[in-house]
């Protein structure tokens, strides 16, 4: 054939080529595109029972409450640890805190604060390994824009959600608290204030909202807000502290409520903190304002919205705490219901029947595989996770396999909390208090406040759980704390 015959024929076939790329390109983009979004809001040390939708009369909100009214409310969703960082790494790795060495809020207390103190302070990580694959690297990966603004709490320089897979990092470093105080001018180096007495609250949520508009629209995202409040110091958010005030008087009159007593402490019986309550107010409207962001930008029907808090409300402490978790027990530090059962709200499109409640036992490791499964990672190079994908949940499928939960702080904490574990097995928990060397035992299927142990009643199923408890802690190399000698 001559070569003159030849060029129409390659001048087809190069066209055809680019035609085939570009449509494959068009795919990929397009596939990009309709991929879904993710926003998690975390809230710092809010109770179960500070919402609405969960049973409080002295909290009002609103938007949250609706959040739940158009997803799936979990009734018994709960944190891996009963305070902050464990239950952060937790999220972001899909891995028990003893997995990953951070069972203390970082830097923890040491023993030698506390009297009487039996064991030697066991020591764990102050940061988030670099080596532990966060969700927003997995995202990341797969052509997600990844944001994080607020609390990071999980390491300083060298360590910040910059380097653990966010492309923007608003406000989180090492510190678990607000530094400075949640009006400006605040102590922050990764977040200026831009104008006198700015609230810090209002402040992340409209750099979130900034980040919505401002984002590349050709990616699919994945943003973080982890809020500072309702975490000490209570400073109340002033919009909103007379209305509760006033709700207090309506409420209450001039009654007051007496503690509860906790071993060497005391829990807070009711709620009745006006400026605690308004800060709750703040997370509130925080959700109200962002949810109308998505609405208005056309992102609500592809955007997954997570609510979880890091541990239970700040009840039991020397003197009572800011909050009350009733019916639920005690509070943040203690492996009582109240010190780890949560808020949890997951809300979008992937719910099958909005408004529904789903009361299978799900906790924060769970985040991650379910996200890594909603957006269709790539999961072949998974390391080991602790949690399971909550999809057959939010698709209204099935359920989740049996397993057993378990929680180990073999630390001291402020709440006045002493080292021990817990372990929850179908209705049963048990919790072991390894300062008192004691037991005990609950049927939270008819026991929520965990006010009658039964281990005397049921010898066995004590055994049985101390058993697979211990046998847990030993194949996950877990950190005993060990007795102080005395020479």
């Amino acid at each position: 054939m001559k070569l003159t015959r030849l060029i129409p024929i390659l001048i087809c076939l190069i066209w055809a080529d680019v035609a085939l790329n570009c449509l494959k390109a068009d795919s990929n983009t397009s596939s990009k595109r309709n991929k879904l979004n993710f926003l998690f809001l975390l809230v710092d040390d809010l109770g179960w029972a500070d919402i609405g939708v969960n049973g409080s009369r002295y909290h009002q909100t609103p938007h949250i409450d609706k959040l739940a009214q158009e997803g799936l409310l979990f009734r018994q969703g709960y944190a891996a640890g009963s305070v902050c960082s464990p239950t952060r790494a937790s999220i972001m790795t899909g891995r028990h805190p003893v997995r990953v060495n951070i069972t203390d809020w970082i830097p923890g207390a040491s023993a030698s604060r506390f009297k009487d103190a039996k064991f030697q302070h066991v020591n764990d990580l102050n940061e988030l390994p670099l080596s532990e694959l966060t969700i927003a690297e997995v995202l990341k990966q797969s052509g997600y824009s990844t944001f994080f603004a607020g609390k990071w709490h999980l390491g300083g320089e060298g360590f910040l959600p910059t380097d653990q897979g966010f492309d923007y990092n608003i406000g989180g470093f090492h510190k678990g608290s607000p530094q400075g105080g949640y009006y400006a001018p605040w102590k922050n180096p990764y977040l200026k204030s831009k104008e006198k007495d700015e609230y810090l609250t209002e402040r992340l949520t409209a750099e979130t909202i900034k980040f919505f508009e401002v984002r590349d629209d050709k990616k699919p995202f994945f943003a973080f807000l982890s809020y500072y409040n309702v975490h000490t110091p209570i400073q109340p958010y002033r919009k909103e502290l007379d209305k509760y005030q006033k709700r207090k008087d309506e409420l209450y009159g001039d009654s007051a409520s007496k503690p509860i007593v906790e071993r060497d402490a005391e829990s807070r019986s009711r709620q009745d903190n006006p400026a605690y309550a308004s800060m709750v107010a703040a997370v509130d409207s925080s959700v109200g304002a962002l949810m109308a962001s998505l609405k208005k930008l056309n992102l609500n029907d592809s955007t997954v919205v997570f609510f979880f808090s890091d541990n239970g409300g700040l009840c039991t402490l020397r003197r009572i705490g800011p909050t009350s978790n009733l019916p639920l027990r005690s509070g943040k530090g203690w492996l009582y219901e109240g010190g780890i059962r949560e808020p949890m709200i997951i809300s979008g499109p992937v719910i099958k029947e909005p408004g529904s409640v789903c009361d299978e036992v799900v906790i924060s490791t769970d985040f991650f595989p379910t996200i890594a499964e909603l957006s269709s990672a790539n999961t072949t190079s998974l390391p080991t996770l602790d949690g399971v994908s909550l999809v057959p949940l939010l698709h209204g499928a099935g359920s989740l396999p049996n397993r057993n939960a378990y929680w180990h702080y073999p630390h001291y904490h402020g709440s006045n909390w002493r080292p021990g574990a817990a372990i929850r097995s179908g209705k049963w928990k048990l919790i072991e208090f390894y300062e008192y060397d004691e037991v005990e035992l609950y049927d939270l299927s008819k026991d929520m406040g965990e006010k009658n142990d039964m281990s005397a009643q049921f010898p066995g199923i004590t055994y049985q759980l101390q058993a697979a408890l211990k046998q847990w802690q030993i194949s996950m190399g877990a950190r005993m704390p060990q007795p102080i000698s005395i020479k």
